[in-house]
């Protein structure tokens, strides 16, 4: 055997040594991705009057869709869990007086569809294999664009501005919004904005075969809500 080719071998073995490593390492740092309790957020404390509505999880789902290059081919990336918990008031009479509480996201049990890829999300991007970060909130600080009446089964739509936490980083964010009002007791509606993730110090690790992972992820929260 010459020596350039025992060199080249050399390096493959490092390399592939390496690879393992890092493998073996995100594999650690990822956790488990069980949640630590059941999803709960605080309770809305109403200033006005209405019907308050609980989102339901099992009815429910969180959303996230980045953009990568995965193994030469665009890819969308897309992330899921329904663990997420709010309060919402409504007063049918009167639209302009709607209240919205803390939206909180169990973060940690956000899924994709490679096992490898949510131990990275947990461990080294979204921090959420931490307690600290297990759950990301969004924490309302207006509602703009309510309408002067409701018709039960027609959607109307409005933007709900606030803080949206994740890894322990405040960003201010706006969502758009279009809710359903099925019944007085039951509300369907979905929500979305889009967040760059350099804001909130989150890099991607680098991995075999990823690259050119965009800065801009979009989220959506599709949500039922039914009558307290």
């Amino acid at each position: 055997m010459s020596r350039t080719v025992r060199i080249l071998l050399g390096l493959v073995i490092v390399v592939a040594l390496a690879g393992a490593g890092f493998l073996a390492y995100i594999s650690v740092r990822g956790g488990s991705g069980e949640a630590s309790r059941e999803i709960s957020a605080p309770e809305l404390t109403a200033e006005a009057e209405g019907v308050v509505f609980n989102i339901v999880p099992e009815e429910s789902l969180v959303r996230f869709e980045i953009n990568e290059v995965l193994r030469g081919q665009p890819t969308t990336v897309v992330g899921r869990t329904n663990q997420v918990a709010g309060q919402v008031l409504v007063n049918f009479d009167s639209p302009a007086a709607a209240e919205l509480g803390i939206i909180r996201i169990n973060v940690r049990t956000l899924v994709t569809d490679q096992e490898f890829r949510n131990r990275a999300i947990r461990g080294e991007i979204l921090l959420s294999a931490r307690d600290e970060f297990e759950f990301g909130e969004f924490q309302p600080t207006s509602i703009s664009g309510l309408p002067d009446a409701i018709t039960m089964g027609e959607p109307i739509s409005f933007q709900v501005t606030g803080n949206l936490v994740l890894r322990g980083v405040t960003n201010e964010v706006t969502f758009d919004v279009t809710v359903t009002p099925v019944s007085e007791t039951r509300l369907e509606g979905s929500a979305s904005t889009v967040v760059d993730r350099t804001l909130y110090g989150m890099e991607i690790p680098d991995a075999p075969g990823v690259a050119n992972v965009e800065e801009e992820v979009e989220l959506y929260i599709d949500f039922v809500a039914t009558a307290a």
